[in-house]
């Protein structure tokens, strides 16, 4: 049930206190409240997170209509039906802004309700061993201690450059403002090429803006094997985004500083102007840095358990927090109110899962943890063995063989595991499968003219693939394929008998296959 901060500071007890309500806290809840362990999540902002409202539901909705239109005029007979005509971007946003159910959570809160989960809205903080005070918007604390677990689960934000003269005046977008824009900016530089960086670039581009996207160094998505970017540069210039390497902002000044602009094109004066590392001057309405992502850890009380504030939290496999001191080296629950020692002994209690944990800062990555984490939290209530060896129960083991993700571009762009670069640093004997996805018999029903490109990677010792990358349209749904061979470490041999239907553009693993044998 959903609860209300009371002025009282008397500890209320709970099984397990989960901090963060996005995917990943709401599914560590789930799995604990689910065993029967009494559970409560502390949640600050709405319950659903960043991804239901910021990131991947609003981000996904913009893309969508993008790539359906793509489609659409890629094959002769849809292409003459829509014709040169361009999205609605009022039917778009409107859309957009359903998924994200208009910024109210109040079915996610719901969800809470009927799975037996305490919600408890504020600011969370640890406050020593198995304990947590939250703090309410009217000031007024909370005291929640947990008989076994505190799971932190409070994500990523993100990260503005230091040092940049006019930044702060100039009220850039991060990831939040770019995909809940009310409106269509006129013009829109986008600094990153990254995943948001070059997603939002497509979005913004379909939808009217002139877009241009700006890259200190000399590829987009640099994590991923060089053709990809290379293929989403060329997709985002055949649209119209004027793509630029090498570049670096060196400072940015927005005239009107006492109003924000209107992102419908607005006035001269409510306009950016980038100064660029070279002396060339920019001018857009709106300006969005995607330059990374840093952990909400700077304000949950994380000193008094012997961490240090604004940083990763270490977790071994089970996501148990490393480094926790002991209930001797740090505040007791005794000193916020509760009385002494009502925390219990010490042990492993603090969990993190998620991006706050930087092990892959992907939700559905995220939602794994949380599995692995609320199994384990389960097990050790229960007084049982933990099963932490390589795929069992309680080891997040995915992590390390490669986390899959999509990248909803024109073209699309799909991985999992290791590059080939990143695979020889790993001294790893492997070589590198390629084939063109446009000369698979099933890639002709998607359009065309077709243009894609497939990868894997094939360790040569153990005969199994620990990567694979593919970009073009309809790759997304490749990945999971990828995904269990990689994850599965199947054997090539195995992989033979799993025989893709005809015509889909699956077979091109007959061909990669036929690379790693020969």
């Amino acid at each position: 049930m959903t609860t209300t901060p009371s002025a009282s500071a008397a500890p209320e007890e709970y099984d397990v206190i989960v901090v963060g309500a996005g995917p990943t806290g709401e599914n560590v809840a789930d799995r604990t409240a689910a065993a029967g362990l009494r559970t409560v999540i502390v949640e600050a902002e709405l319950v659903g997170g960043e991804c239901s409202y910021w990131a991947c539901m609003p981000s996904k909705a913009l893309l969508r209509p993008v790539a359906a239109l793509a489609g659409a005029r890629a094959v002769a007979g849809s292409r003459e039906a829509v014709g040169g005509g361009a999205l609605d971007p009022a039917a778009v946003l409107a859309r957009r802004d359903s998924f994200t159910s208009h910024w109210q959570d109040d079915g996610q809160v719901q969800w809470l309700r009927d799975t037996g989960i305490d919600l408890v809205r504020g600011h969370g903080r640890l406050a020593g061993v198995r304990a947590v005070t939250v703090e309410a918007e009217d000031g007024t604390e909370r005291l929640l201690t947990a008989r076994h677990a505190v799971a932190v689960c409070t994500g990523s934000r993100p990260v503005l450059p230091e040092g940049v003269p006019g930044l702060v005046e100039a009220r850039p977008w991060t990831n939040r403002e770019a995909t809940g824009s009310p409106t269509v900016p006129g013009r829109l530089a986008v600094i990153g090429g990254g995943v948001v960086g070059v997603e939002m670039a497509t979005a913004w581009r379909a939808l009217g803006s002139e877009v241009v996207l700006l890259v200190r160094g000399d590829a987009l998505l640099p994590r991923m094997e060089p053709f990809a970017g290379e293929l989403v540069a060329e997709g985002l210039r055949a649209a119209g985004v004027d793509v630029r390497f090498g570049v670096s902002v060196a400072s940015l000044e927005r005239a009107d500083v006492s109003g924000a602009s209107d992102g419908s094109g607005g006035s001269d004066d409510s306009r950016v102007t980038l100064v660029l590392a070279d002396g060339e001057r920019l001018t857009a309405d709106e300006v969005l840095y995607a330059t990374g992502r840093a952990p909400r850890t700077a304000d949950i009380g994380l000193e008094q358990v012997g961490l240090k504030p604004g940083t990763w939290l270490e977790v071994d496999d089970s996501c148990t927090v490393l480094g926790v001191a002991g209930p001797g080296d740090v505040a007791d629950p005794g000193d916020v109110g509760g009385p002494g020692g009502v925390a219990g002994p010490g042990g492993a209690w603090l969990y993190a899962a998620g991006d706050v944990n930087h092990r892959a800062l992907l939700t559905h990555q995220g939602k794994y943890q949380a599995r692995i984490t609320g199994a384990t939290i389960v097990a050790r209530a229960q007084g049982l063995p933990l099963d932490t060896s390589r795929w069992g129960a309680h080891a997040a083991s995915a992590d390390s063989a490669g986390a899959p993700q999509v990248v909803f571009t024109e073209p699309e762009v799909a991985a999992i595991g290791l590059t080939l670069d990143a695979a020889e640093r790993q001294g790893l004997r492997v070589k590198a499968v390629d084939h063109d996805l446009g000369a698979v018999a099933g890639a002709s029903l998607y359009g065309d003219d077709y243009r894609g490109k497939a990868r894997v990677v094939f360790d040569l010792d153990r005969e199994v693939l620990v990567g694979a990358c593919f970009v073009g349209p309809g790759v997304a749904e490749l990945l999971h394929s990828a995904t269990v061979a990689v994850v599965g470490e199947v054997p090539i041999d195995r992989l033979w008998h799993a025989v893709p239907a005809y015509p889909t553009i699956s077979e091109v693993w007959l061909r990669l296959l036929e690379g790693c044998r020969g």
